[in-house]
């Protein structure tokens, strides 16, 4: 997947969306490929690398004078808790499937907490997210609100940066129509599942735009306290900003001066980065990936040669003891030896049909004698 190319884009004035005050020209940072699923692995090894180690306490569950009672008295040799006068006497303690015992395989602090990333491969996460960004069709489908944006990616006048007021920095959200989206993630503002919720994170919200600024003179004081609303300073890039979650198409809001840095700290198709040491732009392997179109293209067709008659296929080897024409090309004489044979049950099947049909005679025969006794008084029960 890869960015549109587009020669230049617009820059806008903060104070109004009528008509843009200027243009500057696309860096090529946009038109490297989408791979989300490097954005994907980054991010979550990187999303690894803010957690807290946790452990539970090195003497939980064992906190209690506890020994096994041996063999002898049909009970389990697990240890028991001495003493006596209570119920807590006698009690299995220590194991992992004991009341108050420890848990199995108790947590350690020690445990391997942090993900190494290659620097190279968080550069091409980082440059498959900005391209995803100047995607419309990727930024709506992340969730933002930007059916008003006049275009994207949208660059502002520098003089954005000498805002100083939340009122002023809304007025020019407004401007442009992207506080929709900022009205969207204040409402999403919900209470969070789970224990979180106690532990000084106890809301969750959306995200809404990214600000991408060069100097920053005044511009942290007036969006920061817009809702979903983050700033990020062009050469200090965090892909779990342009890519919360892994999910490519974060709505960027640049200035001008920002957005002509990109070719400087990014490189281009034929100069490398600047600033970060023998990086060059990722390439798509193929400009057109859309490889039915160029099979089926006139100048491929053209030249491929055409389509093979009358291939020769293997036949399919059969079974000679389940197929007939298997069996005679093996044995030609099969097919006189079945013949032979269903000839020979024929005969025995007519043999011992006659056979039966004598036997059923002559014992007719004999019923009919002795019934012919019964009636002339011959024999005597």
């Amino acid at each position: 997947m890869a960015a549109a190319a587009r020669p230049t884009v617009s820059v806008w004035s903060p104070e109004s969306d009528e008509a843009p005050v200027g243009s500057v020209p696309l860096p090529d940072v946009f038109t490297a490929p989408i791979r989300t699923d490097v954005v994907q692995f980054v991010t979550t090894c990187l999303a690894k690398n803010k957690r807290q180690p946790y452990a539970v306490s090195l003497k939980a569950g064992h906190q209690t004078s506890a020994e096994s009672w041996g063999t002898g008295r049909a009970v389990a040799r697990i240890p028991r808790v001495g003493g006596g006068g209570t119920g807590r006497c006698g009690q299995a303690a220590f194991g992992n499937m004991c009341r108050s015992g420890r848990m199995f395989g108790p947590t350690k602090v020690w445990r391997k907490w942090h993900k190494r990333v290659n620097v190279n491969q968080k550069r091409y996460a980082v440059v498959s997210a900005l391209a995803a960004s100047a995607v419309p069709a990727l930024v709506m489908a992340r969730g933002h609100n930007v059916a008003e944006i006049p275009e994207i990616p949208l660059v502002l006048d520098d003089s954005v940066t000498s805002k100083a007021k939340t009122a002023d920095a809304l007025e020019v959200l407004k401007t442009f129509g992207a506080d929709d989206d900022v009205d969207r993630c204040k409402e999403s503002r919900k209470i969070r599942r789970g224990k979180g919720k106690m532990r000084n994170r106890r809301y969750v919200i959306r995200r809404g735009p990214l600000i991408i600024y060069d100097e920053k003179d005044t511009i942290e004081q007036a969006f920061r306290n817009l809702s979903g609303v983050e700033l990020c300073n062009v050469e200090r890039l965090n892909l779990l900003q342009l890519a919360p979650g892994g999910h490519v198409g974060r709505f960027c809001i640049w200035t001008k001066a920002a957005f002509e840095k990109l070719d400087e700290i990014f490189g281009t198709r034929t100069e490398a980065s600047k600033m970060k040491k023998g990086f060059v732009l990722p390439q798509s392997v193929m400009s057109n990936a859309d490889l039915a179109r160029l099979i089926n293209s006139d100048e491929i067709q053209s030249v491929v040669r055409p389509t093979k008659s009358g291939v020769n296929r293997v036949a399919r080897k059969k079974n000679p003891l389940k197929h007939k024409g298997a069996l005679l090309k093996l044995n030609p004489y099969a097919l006189a030896a079945r013949k032979a044979e269903k000839e020979h049950q024929e005969r025995n099947r007519a043999a011992r049909q006659a056979i039966l049909e004598e036997r059923r005679g002559r014992k007719a025969d004999r019923v009919a004698r002795y019934e012919k006794m019964v009636e002339e008084g011959d024999v005597i029960f």
